[in-house]
């Protein structure tokens, strides 16, 4: 008889728990807080509704589109404001859009002449794949370092708090790799795709930026009602899972068929007592961006146009800021109505000193920049809240290859054991939700 236990009640766990429960499957969702969601946590203080963890997620795959039109009756979408479409570069403390087609591409100063030909030739270049290669070579290779320098490491750096010289392709950003490996070149391949794709999936599939009209919280929060209180079990800090010989294992007395884990890589050498320590020290070599993120809210905002998404700062700008989103501009009632609400981050894997900073420093250097980028003669923020995450973001680096084929041994070894998380398959809400639902189907036809 089937009985899966979940080790972990963060948006893998609970995404889980519900496709489990829909088909049928009895579980139990062990997390050692006393709250469900992991790092999704929403706010209201002083007039701002906003996020402790992600911001708001993308509709990038099939699986978490499908959830989120079989939960709209429960829980409606709300869709980032058209105007949030504008991404912003900094270059030469001057914030520019971000191209979004052939015209805006050509006038662009962000990138030179010689890039603008690079990138208008790629479909004609020889595929040259290499397993190894990082996020920035790829994209010198086939898009040229201009592109690198004001497109994809302020983004990597952004977003995923990352580094494009230490992230390897084809395990960071496996979408790209694919493109070039599969069709031999990204733009080719971008068509290709888009013809193959179904009209149902490029309408369901439609890359919006979304959240919730409370703030994203209300996810989780609605997974956690549906699951039902009686599969949780909560402040569980305690406890070992234990293999037995005929396939089963055993967590505080209770049995299981299976087991699946979406816990970082320490946490899994916290929970077992079964594991080699030779496939630990290979997760271990496994990084995590340390992130400062820092919700700024003013009441009254007398700075700059915000009307975009956001803005990304690349390293050769010299600043400590990593990248803003801009709340208040992407969905309504973040902030008073004359009010803007802001998602800062500084830290990341390039500058992880930071996270060390006492908050007076941090504010200290915060204001000076960004009185600086936002042309404003007073730092007075209504709503100022640090948060710190010293593991706050996986980076698929030069360990990846290894980490997963070791992952794969173990799950041979141990058959109903599965490690799951952002320790594998993306870190985005979408990357979370569809690799819950292929590990359900999984133990539902096994």
């Amino acid at each position: 008889m089937k009985k899966v236990a979940i080790i972990g009640a963060g948006i893998t766990g609970l995404s889980i728990g519900f496709y489990l429960k829909k088909a049928g499957i009895p579980f139990t969702i062990f997390e050692k807080t006393n709250r469900s969601g992991g790092v999704i946590k929403s706010e209201r203080k002083n007039g701002f509704i906003f996020e402790r963890g992600p911001n708001a997620g993308v509709i990038a795959g099939l699986e978490l589109a499908d959830l989120l039109i079989e939960l709209e009756k429960s829980l409606p979408i709300v869709y980032a404001d058209e105007k949030s479409k504008k991404r912003l570069i900094l270059k030469n403390n001057h914030w520019y859009a971000l191209p979004d087609g052939v015209f805006s591409a050509i006038k662009t100063p962000l990138f030179s002449f010689e890039d603008k030909l690079k990138v208008a030739t790629e479909f004609f270049r020889k595929k040259e794949n290499y397993e190894t290669e990082t996020l920035a070579e790829t994209v010198k290779r086939r898009l040229g370092k201009s592109i690198l320098d004001y497109a994809i490491d302020p983004f990597v750096s952004g977003v995923y708090a990352g580094d494009a010289d230490k992230l390897i392709t084809k395990y960071a950003f496996p979408k790209l790799y694919n493109l070039e490996d599969r069709y031999g070149s990204f733009i080719r391949g971008s068509f290709q795709l888009s013809k193959k794709r179904s009209k149902e999936y490029k309408q369901k599939v439609n890359k919006k930026i979304f959240s919730f009209e409370n703030g994203l919280q209300q996810l989780p929060d609605l997974l956690s009602e549906i699951i039902g209180k009686n599969h949780f079990r909560f402040n569980q800090n305690n406890f070992k899972i234990e293999f037995i010989k005929n396939n089963n294992f055993k967590i505080k007395n209770e049995y299981f068929s299976h087991v699946i884990t979406t816990v970082k890589p320490k946490g899994l050498s916290e929970i077992t007592n079964f594991l080699p320590e030779s496939f630990l020290k290979i997760m271990y070599r496994m990084k995590y961006a340390k992130i400062v993120h820092i919700n700024l809210g003013f009441q009254n905002w007398n700075g700059i146009n915000i009307d975009a998404f956001g803005g990304l700062i690349p390293q050769k700008e010299n600043k400590n800021l990593l990248g803003l989103l801009f709340m208040s501009s992407q969905f309504p009632n973040r902030a008073p109505k004359d009010g803007a609400l802001f998602s800062v981050f500084m830290g990341g894997i390039k500058k992880p000193q930071i996270i060390d900073y006492e908050d007076s420093k941090i504010k200290k250097i915060l204001s000076k920049e960004f009185m600086d980028l936002f042309e404003i003669e007073e730092f007075n923020p209504s709503l100022f809240e640090i948060n710190r995450y010293k593991s706050a973001i996986a980076q698929y680096g030069t360990e990846s290859k290894e980490k997963l084929m070791a992952i794969n041994e173990i799950e041979k070894k141990y058959p109903g054991f599965y490690i799951q998380g952002s320790i594998k398959d993306g870190i985005g809400i979408s990357d979370r939700i569809s690799q819950a639902y292929h590990i359900s189907q999984k133990i539902k036809n096994s």
